[in-house]
């Protein structure tokens, strides 16, 4: 229990990425929710229509980042673009086994299978 009169440290995220080919990689470290919310939505939308999206390091994951990455598949799949997941872990990311989306969503194991399944 915290002392009176202190607030919790705010949640944070580390976003990178990298390229494979003509696919953005995006690799989270961290806390996916409200307090990181516009980082997430911004790191996004400069990413462009081609990503995978690592999760591995995701430590929580809330409706919200959920909406995200809702929101950036169709806009791949509207563009014509590539979109897969990585590394989601249930643990971290409930959220998606709890809406159903775990099976509608692209899964897959790692890099290399997300890479074979999108060239």
């Amino acid at each position: 229990m915290m002392p009176a009169g202190e607030t919790p440290a705010p949640a944070s995220v580390r976003l990178t990425s990298s390229t494979a080919g003509d696919i953005v990689v995006i690799t989270v470290d961290g806390v996916l929710d409200a307090t990181t919310r516009q980082q997430f939505a911004d790191h996004l939308a400069q990413a462009g229509t081609s990503i995978i999206l690592d999760l591995a390091g995701a430590t929580f994951m809330d409706s919200r980042a959920l909406g995200l990455i809702i929101h950036q598949w169709q806009a791949s799949q509207a563009a014509g673009g590539k979109f897969a997941l990585i590394g989601v872990d249930y643990r971290s990311a409930k959220i998606m086994w709890i809406t159903g989306l775990a099976k509608v969503l692209p899964l897959y194991d790692d890099l290399d299978a997300a890479l074979a399944a999108l060239t």
